[in-house]
């Protein structure tokens, strides 16, 4: 988490969300178990905690359903998205966290998606600050769904909460084995937990049961779906998921 590894001791973390402490942060190259830097970072968590119910009263006005797509990266957020605009009967917008370029809202564009890229630089995540800076760009009020596709990363996003409803993480059948209970912060924050790539089973040593049970060992009641891009029903399936709990609101 990012109170471990210290990435929110950035410039772009000190520009974001206070200036107070910004020559602590870049110049005094402190260390993470240091009483001022937790301090420092306990701020940043209590600020970004509170943006994020801002964001979240935002989406609520509009009724719109907020979700926070987390994974590693390549795991296939971006594809999900892309396939799922053509079998949808809802409207979606994406805000895009990368660390850099504009290529996923570039895809996402192409097929007709609103998007808006957040390029957070060095910070592995996004957080309540840059979503909310993102939803200025999109045409909320026309949306039924906004996913917020958060930076490819099994551990930070999971801290931060960007004021989404709803938390889908995917994990792709090529990472391997495991995934779940090397980064159990993330998986305890799913919903959803998403196996993508499942066209590849056969190419791969990859116990699906046993994943499964790791994954509801940490969360008993965490929904899973297996996915593939080549499989329509599959997605059809997620896309079913996601209009139950639009309908749940």
């Amino acid at each position: 988490m990012c109170k471990d590894c210290g990435c929110s001791i950035t410039e772009e973390s000190s520009h974001e969300h206070t200036h107070e402490h910004a020559h602590f942060e870049i110049h005094d190259n402190p260390q993470l178990n240091d009483a001022k830097t937790i301090s420092v970072i306990t701020k940043i968590l209590d600020k970004n905690d509170h943006e994020a119910e801002h964001n979240r009263e935002h989406f609520n006005e509009n009724n719109v359903l907020a979700i926070n797509l987390m994974s590693s990266p390549g795991s296939g957020k971006t594809t999900l998205l892309e396939y799922l605009s053509d079998i949808v009967d809802f409207k979606f917008g994406v805000v895009e966290g990368d660390l850099q370029t504009n290529k996923d809202a570039d895809r996402l564009k192409a097929k007709g998606i609103p998007s808006q890229q957040i390029q957070t630089g060095s910070a592995c995540h996004l957080d309540a600050f840059m979503v909310h800076k993102g939803l200025h760009h999109l045409p909320v009020s026309e949306l039924d769904v906004c996913f917020i596709e958060n930076v490819g990363n099994l551990v930070c996003p999971a801290s931060y909460d960007v004021g989404s409803h709803l938390n889908i993480v995917l994990v792709s059948i090529p990472e391997g084995e495991s995934k779940i209970e090397k980064y159990p912060v993330m998986f305890r924050k799913a919903d959803l937990i998403l196996f993508t790539k499942t066209d590849l089973l056969p190419y791969f040593e990859y116990d699906m049961e046993k994943e499964k049970e790791a994954a509801r060992k940490l969360k008993p009641n965490v929904d899973i779906l297996e996915v593939s891009t080549k499989d329509k029903e599959s997605l059809k399936k997620v896309a079913n998921w996601i209009k139950f709990k639009m309908e749940m609101r």
